[in-house]
């Protein structure tokens, strides 16, 4: 029994190495795919970040422009003197090129309205960005993407509406000054002068107003079934340089993707900033397709400076780059939320945007505007699922990801780009680049081997459960075939008693050497590493009962498959310790494999 109690001990320690041994005991899983974060944030955002569009539609009226003579005069005159000082050229040519760039210099000095009242139905209006906040459809964008105050609309439909007004009245100033202004230039410049004019004379009525934003159809995929979905403005902050913030909400929506809102001290200077949305120098290109149009662009740049205006308003400087169609968009931490919507740029002179000079609105500001109207960000159980199952696609573990990827679909079958995940994780699978863990590698990745822990637990069931049969009484050592055990011839020494088999060996009972190589008896060990004494003459660590005779008596053997009676303090402590180890880590391994491994 002691041999039996001491392999239970052995089984038992195994268990324990091997539940605490560390997982690279294990086999090595092969290393996940290294994923940039730039790469890892757009695949998650995405989803969350539409295209925005306003647009109007006026009736709008533009006087017919009537020359100054007074002024007309005067420059004549002026015109004459600077040929005369050597200023210009005294061909017709120049004349006519000098006195048409005074004109473009102050249009509304030289022309003043008159009648009739040009009146035509026009329709103007901008793309911009806004993201998703909540599953039910509220959407952040900008305050300027939303509407324009009177004198920037009436720009917009003046740059959009009158092109062909402009172009009619340049015609007519160019045929009045005769053949010599058929030079390039001087058109150029008359058409200049009336593009000025007339948005300054501008009148809009009957203005009608629409927000949207496109959204696929069913099926998945940013493509040619893109359709545009009303949308309606909750609330609007004051323009750039104000606090340029709206709150948008789009009926009739569940489950649609979100971003997660951060904190304004999540970032500082020096920190890698990421930008998402639409530029128009693609949404207004024919180059593109619409499927490439409808996906966003996603920038990065440094955090340069926390900026001020005069009222008070933070803004954030950055260099990453953005552009005219990029206002409202969303721009992320490194950790992939919101820390500020994107404003605005520098404008260069020829329109271009300024290299390293965007501006960002904290999302501090934004919070106060969703505050406002009660509004909580929260998080999808699309995006919660789409996200999870992005993880397992960048780690190749595509038939994980798989069923993750429908769910998705079956949530939201709107959503943009599931549908091609999808197609790539069955693509994966079938050309055999799929490394998704079958069922029993946690356990074998778990304390680096869970295949032998099962076998060691196995082993230690069947001890304990032997230790467990019902007690017989004790015997003494069995002689072989019922013979009687000889005695040592006088003058040998002590019995070759062998304790572990319970007979008489003529041939030594240690033949190791006086070291039993199971340490099958550690209760007859002594201690401190002296020397073994022989196997009769050791002392049991409890009373043994003596013999009819005087002296020690040898330790009763049980026979096979029997334990001993034992009596005392500790009786059975042992085995029921073990018990209660097995059924500890039994318990612990039926919680393993869900701690997310």
């Amino acid at each position: 029994m002691q041999a039996r109690t001491t392999v239970a001990a052995g089984l038992a320690g195994l268990v324990l190495t091997g539940v605490l041994a560390s997982p690279g005991a294990a086999l090595a899983a092969p290393k996940d795919p290294e994923i940039p974060v730039g790469t890892r944030l757009a695949a998650r955002t995405h989803p969350a970040v539409q295209l925005t569009s306003v647009s109007y539609a006026a009736d709008v009226a533009v006087p017919t422009p009537v020359a100054k003579p007074q002024a007309i005069r005067s420059l004549t005159m002026q015109g004459v003197e600077a040929v005369q000082s050597g200023k210009i050229s005294s061909d017709d040519n120049s004349i006519y090129r000098w006195v048409v760039q005074q004109m473009a210099r102050n249009p509304g000095r030289y022309f003043s309205p008159g009648k009739p009242e040009r009146v035509v139905k026009a329709t103007a209006g901008g793309l911009c960005t806004g993201w998703w906040v909540t599953p039910d459809g509220y959407m952040v964008t900008a305050a300027h993407c939303v509407g324009q105050e009177d004198a920037e609309l009436a720009r917009t439909f003046a740059s959009q509406a009158l092109d062909k007004i402009n172009k009619k009245d340049a015609a007519d100033l160019v045929a009045g000054l005769g053949e010599f202004a058929s030079d390039d230039e001087i058109v150029r410049t008359a058409a200049k002068i009336f593009q000025v004019w007339n948005a300054d004379n501008i009148k809009i009525r009957n203005v009608e107003s629409s927000l949207s934003l496109l959204q696929s159809l069913p099926g998945g995929g940013v493509d040619k079934t893109a359709k545009a979905i009303p949308i309606e403005l909750v609330a609007k902050g004051t323009v750039y340089p104000g606090k340029d913030v709206a709150i948008l909400k789009a009926n009739g929506m569940s489950n649609l993707p979100t971003v997660p809102l951060g904190a304004d001290s999540d970032v500082r200077v020096g920190d890698t900033l990421y930008i998402s949305g639409f530029p128009g120098t693609v949404t207004q290109t024919s180059i593109f397709n619409i499927e490439s149009k409808l996906e966003p662009a996603f920038t990065e740049g440094p955090y340069n400076a926390a900026r001020q205006t005069p009222e008070g308003v933070p803004y954030i400087q950055t260099q990453a780059p953005s552009y005219p169609g990029n206002s409202g968009g969303p721009v992320f931490s490194r950790d992939g939320k919101v820390i500020g919507i994107l404003v605005g740029g520098l404008i260069q002179q020829d329109g271009g945007s300024t290299e390293g000079e965007s501006f960002v609105l904290p999302v501090g500001v934004v919070k106060e505007k969703l505050n406002e109207k009660n509004i909580r960000p929260a998080e999808s159980v699309t995006t919660k699922s789409y996200n999870e199952a992005l993880e397992l696609f960048f780690a190749d573990h595509y038939s994980e990801a798989l069923p993750k990827f429908r769910e998705v679909q079956a949530l939201h079958p709107n959503h943009p780009y599931v549908a091609r995940y999808i197609s790539d994780s069955q693509q994966a699978i079938t050309a055999g680049r799929d490394r998704s863990s079958s069922p029993i590698l946690p356990w074998l990745l778990w304390g680096g081997g869970g295949l032998a822990l099962v076998v060691a637990l196995g082993a230690l069931a069947a001890v304990v459960r032997r230790g467990r049969r019902p007690k017989a009484p004790a015997s003494f050592p069995q002689i072989p075939y019922g013979a009687h055990q000889a005695p040592p011839p006088a003058g040998h020494g002590p019995v070759p008693y062998d304790d572990r088999s319970g007979r008489y060996d003529p041939y030594g009972a240690d033949p190791y050497g006086g070291h039993d190589p199971y340490n099958a008896d550690p209760y007859n060990a002594d201690p401190y590493g002296g020397p073994r004494q022989p196997a009769h003459s050791r002392r049991s660590p409890h009373p043994l009962p003596m013999g009819p005779e005087s002296g020690p008596a040898v330790a009763p053997q049980p026979p096979y498959g029997q334990a001993p009676s034992r009596s005392g303090p500790g009786a059975d402590t042992r085995i029921a310790g073990l018990e209660a180890e097995l059924e500890r880590l039994r318990r612990d391994i039926g919680r393993h494999p869900d701690d997310g491994r």
